[in-house]
């Protein structure tokens, strides 16, 4: 929901900024931005008022009533924030100076919430992958620390494209695997596939 928040602030940033422009008092500015508001609030009521009597039949009697009791406590809170929305002020929907805040506060919030997924990915995350495997480089690419891997890649018998997991630089044509599932040599690795630059799905070497 914040990227439509987010979205929401910038297209009424952009509104008010086209309406005076063209020399439309911020009063009436705000009056037609409340009013744009207030509907598209009423058209969601509408659209849940028309779930009433819709639950799933298979659920009894009970569930049913409390499907339907649901739809109206949603519908009239719903004719709350559509009243509420164009009356505000005085019919004046948010200004531009409050917007901007606003608009500060939301990316305020997605800052705080990639710190958040950075410090589990980090914390939680990485310490149980295994070296040279898949599921690390893309812990790795998440953190964006996979800078030092190899960026070689080929694809699997499923069709899926795998990259490899070793460290940039360590690639040597001549240094052929002993066996298929063991040390991968000079060969390129990705958990237990591993592969050298010949094949035809293959893209070659090269540190990122």
């Amino acid at each position: 929901m914040t990227q439509y928040q987010t979205a929401a602030v910038n297209a009424r940033l952009k509104l008010f900024a086209l309406l005076e422009a063209q020399g439309v008092p911020a009063s009436e500015a705000d009056d037609l931005v409340a009013a744009l508001e207030a509907g598209a609030v009423a058209g969601a009521q509408s659209e849940v008022v028309e779930l009433d009597g819709m639950a799933p039949r298979p659920r009894g009697p009970e569930f049913a009533d409390g499907w339907d009791e649901g739809v109206t406590a949603v519908s009239e809170a719903l004719v709350g924030i559509a009243d509420r929305e164009r009356s505000r002020r005085g019919g004046r929907s948010a200004g531009a100076a409050e917007l901007t805040v606003h608009l500060a506060d939301v990316r305020q919030r997605e800052r705080t919430d990639l710190v958040r997924l950075e410090r589990f990915v980090r914390e939680t995350v990485l310490p149980r992958t295994y070296p040279h495997t898949t599921q690390r480089r893309r812990a790795l690419e998440a953190l964006g620390e996979a800078g030092g891997l190899c960026t070689a890649r080929t694809r699997n018998a499923d069709e899926d494209v795998i990259v490899c997991t070793l460290d940039a630089g360590h690639y040597d044509l001549d240094d052929k695997p002993p066996f298929k599932d063991g040390k991968p040599g000079g060969w390129h690795k990705a958990d237990a596939s591993i592969w050298n630059d010949l094949g035809a799905a293959c893209i070659p070497h090269a540190a990122i």
